[in-house]
């Protein structure tokens, strides 16, 4: 009988773990408790808006080589778009001024030189942040690492909250020091932005899922793991809800891509200094469906998206006759009525979208869709990211995946499909 690969989740993590393991000699089983794979990266149609949408916004930097890897094992590299460049439109509501941050392709950043291509009013001094968030400690927060200023309210605190889905003042700034390291302390070419051009599932997900059956992996979706048997140091049996539990040999071995909550109550207390994140942020997203596509102008035709400064949300895309806006750490919103903060996000769209297109926006949209996921990411707070655990456990057949695992990264696209890919070596499958 040849060994199998489980890998319980069919997430990011999860789908980058079974690319990365396909081929390896093992028989290849995904387990997704829902009806499709992709987790917070996948596309749907809506009822509600009669069209099909995203879950949620993913910009990707050119930077998250683990994702353009999978992209590339997957063949979806030619599914994303994006201006080419380490472009970013911007629009600040606050002080109704508006521009385009442009970087230096090296990494000498010649940018920070030129006022046209840099954030407007901000002061050489204020680049301290940078340094400070480069070295920060295991236990300061973003806010302790902030110098005051333009380049701080204009672009390192939105950037902050959009990468750590945590509001600066409870954020860590180690985190987002390792974001910094990894993207725009390596110049512009390690920070031009791609996504989607249809959709996250065209992109992530529906291209691995035909790339594993040509790899004769399975994929099951529906298929929800309930519980784990662990006797003599290893996972013995799986259950599912239904049905005998399927008995592994000893050859065998067992990924968990699933999100920590789920994987604490299936190992808490039964596995050896396993611990996780048990703290969570939420993320809205809003779709505004329009009556005619808008025509956009300037650096927001180049892109595609723009960043907003002074606003509930922090980006708004731009796709065909939707415009999605992400709120990022959106649980400092869960008080408020929510159709007055969709009229105040839309009345924020207008001012800063309007300038920009050929034609005004309407007074309100044709239809509009929240989708508000209460615990769409760990709360990324130096005391939760001391609990991430890393992708070996105590049991010899078993490996952890997961954006909330510890990848040194916040939770993102590039650090739940690293988690996976760490998870395949952490057995050994291709010593």
């Amino acid at each position: 009988m040849a060994r199998t690969l489980h890998i319980i989740g069919g997430g990011m993590a999860g789908l980058a773990a079974a690319t990365e393991a396909a081929g390896c000699g093992m028989h290849v089983i995904v387990h997704e408790a829902g009806r499709a794979c992709g987790g917070r990266a996948r596309s749907y149609h809506d009822r509600q808006l009669d069209c099909r949408i995203d879950n949620g916004n993913h910009l990707l930097l050119s930077a998250n080589t683990t994702v353009f890897r999978y992209l590339a094992l997957t063949g979806a590299t030619d599914t994303l778009t994006g201006p080419g460049a380490p472009v970013f439109p911007f629009a600040d509501l606050t002080e109704d001024n508006r521009w385009t941050l442009t970087l230096s392709s090296g990494k000498v950043p010649w940018w920070m030189f030129m006022p046209h291509r840099r954030v407007p009013g901000m002061r050489l001094a204020e680049l301290s942040s940078l340094k400070k968030l480069l070295s920060a400690g295991e236990d300061q927060t973003v806010s302790e690492c902030l110098v005051p200023g333009a380049l701080t309210r204009r672009l390192l605190e939105p950037f902050a909250i959009s990468a750590l889905n945590t509001p600066c003042e409870t954020a860590s700034a180690a985190l987002l020091g390792a974001v910094v390291r990894d993207s725009l302390a390596q110049g512009g070419k390690a920070c031009i932005p791609w996504y989607p051009k249809t959709g996250l599932s065209e992109t992530f997900v529906d291209p691995a899922l035909a790339h594993l059956r040509i790899m004769r992996a399975e994929v099951r979706t529906q298929s929800r793991i309930t519980g784990l048997d662990i006797a003599r140091g290893r996972v013995t049996a799986l259950h599912t809800g239904g049905g005998d539990p399927i008995t592994l040999t000893e050859e065998d071995r067992v990924i968990l891509a699933v999100p920590p909550q789920v994987a604490s109550s299936l190992l808490a207390g039964r596995v050896d200094g396993f611990t996780a994140p048990d703290e969570a942020e939420s993320i809205l997203n809003l779709h505004f469906v329009l009556q005619e596509a808008p025509i956009p102008t300037g650096s927001f035709a180049r892109c595609g998206f723009m960043g907003l400064v002074g606003s509930v949300a922090e980006w708004v895309f731009l796709r065909d006759n939707i415009l999605s806006v992400t709120v990022s750490a959106a649980s400092r919103f869960a008080e408020r009525d929510q159709e007055e903060l969709i009229r105040t996000i839309w009345h924020d769209l207008r001012r800063a979208c309007d300038p920009v297109l050929q034609s005004p926006l309407p007074a309100n949209p044709l239809r509009q869709r929240p989708v508000w996921e209460k615990r769409a990411t760990f709360a990324a707070t130096p005391a939760q990211n001391h609990l991430r655990p890393g992708p070996a456990t105590s049991l010899v057949n078993l490996a952890l995946a997961g954006d909330w695992t510890a990848t040194g990264l916040p939770s993102t696209l590039e650090g739940a499909m690293r988690s996976g890919v760490k998870a395949v070596h952490t057995l050994g499958l291709y010593a």
